[in-house]
């Protein structure tokens, strides 16, 4: 069947939206596109009292208009809600005390202090001004905290309040002088005239008795046009490292919201598109004693002019090719680390993203000097490396600082004495270190890890001195962990495959038993017999082994047809032992097999969880690798699970929605149809942020765009194409699928159709809009690869 469009409309699905479950009890599209309301509010936002007897959630058991904030006693299990008094009882995560005797604190824009014997609080400030980033000093006889960007000093003593820093926008004001004409004039004058030489004293003398009796300030430190962002200070309070900012000066686009209550369009301000300006950023040492300042020399730091190598594919000759630029490249200062006695560390990733350095800093001057460098010719990421996070860096003690890098292709945990240059690596193997955490007497790492499986997490303990990791959790599945404040429990939130998350407590040693605490999951959701999907590895044709989730349907139901999903994000794992992310795509793939569709799921090249190299597989050719995987899947599907060639579909959105373009226009005898939602058809259009690193920028490596981008393909359509968008995306906007469809339009393309959201952006938030999208893909399916 063709489905013929040539405007933009939304189309009319009624059928196709019942399936008979594997139980008999009846599921329906519109049923698990209701999220939450069909599954159960899981609880999320997980912390614990101060006094580590009670556990804080977000949960809504009782399908109430919105969430709630909850707490659990350990003890007795018992659940209730909090209180408007609670919420305003209860503390932040704050700031310790370098004797664990004291907490600081922010909240709503005050500070407050703990007393982590007791529990009792002394709130600090109470201003319609906001007080952040509260820290002890070095001595601990101070409260330093930030206030309309600048630094202020509370003596715990005896509640004084002294301003550190006077950041200023602007600049300073020269001191007016006279030219050498004027200057005469004047002397002249004051020589000739008594009047004028009393009236010169007379003033001289006020400005210095005024000047006597004025309290000493900071000195005012001006900071021109650009914005200050970050402020750290020394615990011995001699030093403050500012960063400043100066905007990128784009052209953002313009995304119209036709569906409003005014009953006018808005235009929504959306980010700019790769490669135009980007903002900037510098890094400075203010002596607080003298008032110098010196700027981070980033400028000739190791390997600062390299080129990055995919220029060469540019050059004319090798000969002329050089492989230096003749200015550094710009940077990205991350906020610095001190340690206790006053050294700073600092992170430094280069602005194309394939450079990270970790620097100590000489605060006298602003001097840097190399711990560790990490390049990629790709770029720099991986958990608690870079690209979707920070850098992260702690200290262990004065001398010795831990960080992570992807040195041996996964990412591992490393430490290094700051002094000597001595790096020594904690973990090893082909597995990540995903999260770390520091034991508050720094003696132990508190760590998750995918070390047992690529499919599971688990958290473990590690020596700082390093040794062997010890595994804590043990349930096959998904571990998310928040310690206690006196480190003795774990609050855990655990799920596995076709159960989705749950609390449950358990003390923080091996072997010990993890108690659950809530019950999240409504009757009708616990009604139908969810799959327990297979996880399965198939070889493609470079002899790479990709994971995927395998769904089957009953022997009696097989029809022969297969679809397969391509999650988003790309830097994404879905191929997991627990709750998925997509678990609207989960219970809809159990609707597929009990409608007679084989289901593969799979973990393409440039998926999460995999290490380096199957992160970077994807430089300057989305749509290589990646899709690949998709059709040696589809391989896989007819060789090994008796599929017909004939009867393969393909769906996904955003990143998934773009695989599933390139899958159409590249392959388009593989795949009869295909359901691409909110989908990126051209990376020139899309952010900086993501796309430059993988594809850098189009004016640098216009071949990466032109082999990555949909559009440039979209003559080789021959299936049934299904595009679904929101309207008000200010991700992957809509301008995205209105020019694929004006490019398929001048093709005399035929059998594709567009349906739009008004009220979308991307990430869809109606059920009314998911149950739409999903009837269409439905329909799609049961029309094309039934027949």
């Amino acid at each position: 069947m063709k489905h013929v469009f040539s405007a933009l409309i939304i189309l009319f699905v009624s059928s196709f939206s019942t399936a008979q479950t594997n139980n008999n009890s009846p599921l329906t599209i519109d049923q698990i596109m209701q999220g939450e309301d069909f599954v159960g509010y899981l609880p999320t936002n997980i912390s614990w009292s101060d006094d580590s007897k009670d556990i804080y959630f977000s949960w809504n058991p009782n399908n109430d208009t919105i969430r709630s904030n909850y707490k659990v006693n350990i003890n007795t299990q018992k659940i209730e809600a909090l209180s408007f008094e609670d919420e305003k009882q209860r503390s932040n995560a704050g700031a310790l005390s370098k004797d664990g005797k004291w907490s600081v604190y922010e909240k709503g824009g005050d500070l407050f202090l703990l007393n982590m014997s007791n529990f009792s609080k002394r709130q600090i400030t109470n201003t319609i001004n906001r007080e952040s980033n509260p820290m002890f000093s070095g001595d601990q006889k101070h409260i330093v905290y930030q206030q309309d960007n600048n630094l202020f000093q509370w003596t715990i003593a005896d509640g004084s309040i002294t301003q550190l820093t006077n950041f200023k926008s602007g600049n300073e004001r020269p001191e007016s002088k006279r030219n050498a004409q004027d200057q005469w004039l004047y002397d002249d004058q004051l020589a000739h005239f008594d009047i004028l030489q009393e009236r010169k004293n007379e003033s001289d003398a006020s400005s210095y008795r005024r000047e006597q009796r004025q309290f000493n300030r900071p000195e005012a430190v001006y900071i021109g046009d650009k914005s200050l962002f970050d402020i750290d200070l020394s615990p011995n309070l001699d030093y403050a490292i500012y960063r400043l900012y100066s905007p990128a000066n784009d052209k953002n686009t313009i995304v119209p919201d036709y569906v409003t209550d005014s009953g006018y369009t808005t235009d929504l301000n959306a980010r700019a598109k790769v490669g135009g300006p980007q903002y900037t950023t510098e890094a400075w040492v203010l002596n607080l004693k003298t008032g110098e300042t010196h700027q981070l020399k980033t400028e000739t730091i190791e390997g600062i002019k390299n080129k990055p190598a995919f220029l060469k594919d540019y050059a004319e000759t090798t000969e002329d090719y050089n492989p230096e630029y003749e200015n550094p490249r710009p940077v990205y200062v991350d906020s610095p680390m001190f340690s206790q006695d006053g050294k700073a560390v600092v992170n430094i990733t280069s602005q194309d993203y394939k450079d990270r350095w970790i620097m100590l800093i000489d605060l006298s001057n602003g001097n840097l000097k190399l711990i560790d460098h990490q390049h990629d010719d790709a770029w720099i990421g991986g958990p608690e490396i870079g690209w979707f996070a920070n850098g992260v860096i702690e200290w262990i003690d004065n001398t010795t600082i831990w960080f992570k890098s992807e040195k041996t292709g996964y990412a591992h945990l490393y430490t290094a004495n700051v002094n000597s240059g001595k790096i020594k690596a904690l973990t090893e193997g082909n597995f990540e270190i995903q999260q770390v955490t520091l034991s508050k007497d720094k003696k132990t790492f508190y760590i998750i890890s995918n070390k047992e499986s690529a499919h599971q997490t688990h958290f473990y303990h590690l020596p700082v001195k390093g040794g062997k990791m010890v595994q804590i959790t043990s349930q096959k599945g998904g571990h998310e962990v928040s310690i206690s404040p006196d480190e003795r429990k774990l609050a855990v939130r655990y799920s596995y495959t076709n159960k989705p998350w749950e609390l449950y407590v358990m003390d923080n040693k091996a072997g010990a038993k993890m108690t659950q605490l809530t019950e999240s999951t409504t009757d009708a959701f616990k009604s139908y017999n969810w799959t327990e999907a297979e996880i399965i590895n198939f070889t493609a044709r470079d002899g790479a082994q990709v994971p995927a989730t395998l769904y089957k349907p009953s022997p009696d139901k097989n029809n022969g047809a297969a679809v397969i999903f391509v999650h988003g994000a790309g830097y994404l794992q879905n191929v997991h032992n627990w709750w998925s992310s997509y678990y609207r795509e989960y219970m809809f793939h159990n609707i597929l097999t009990d409608n007679g569709y084989t289901v593969l799921a799979i973990d393409f090249r440039a998926s999460k969880g995999y290490g380096r190299d199957w992160r970077t597989a994807i430089y300057r050719h989305m749509g290589g690798k990646d899709l690949n995987d998709q059709i040696d899947g589809a391989k896989y599907l007819v060789e090994e699970h008796g599929v017909s060639p004939d009867k393969l579909g393909i769906y996904g959105g955003s990143y998934g929605g773009f695989i599933t373009l390139m899958a159409m226009f590249k392959y388009p005898d593989t795949f009869k149809s295909g359901a691409a939602l909110r989908s990126v058809t051209d990376w020139a259009h899309y952010n900086h942020g993501y796309t430059a690193n993988i594809l850098n920028t189009p004016v640098e490596d216009p071949k990466a765009y032109q082999q990555s981008s949909p559009i440039y393909f979209a003559d080789g359509l021959k299936g049934n194409l299904l595009m679904l968008h929101g309207m008000i995306d200010t991700n992957v906007h809509f301008q995205d699928v209105v020019r694929l469809s004006q490019r398929l339009i001048e093709l005399k393309k035929e059998n594709w159709e567009l349906a739009v959201f008004p009220l979308e952006g991307h990430g869809f938030v109606e059920s009314s809009s998911w149950s739409d999208e999903y009837r269409r893909i439905f329909k799609l399916f049961q029309e094309t690869l039934r027949e």
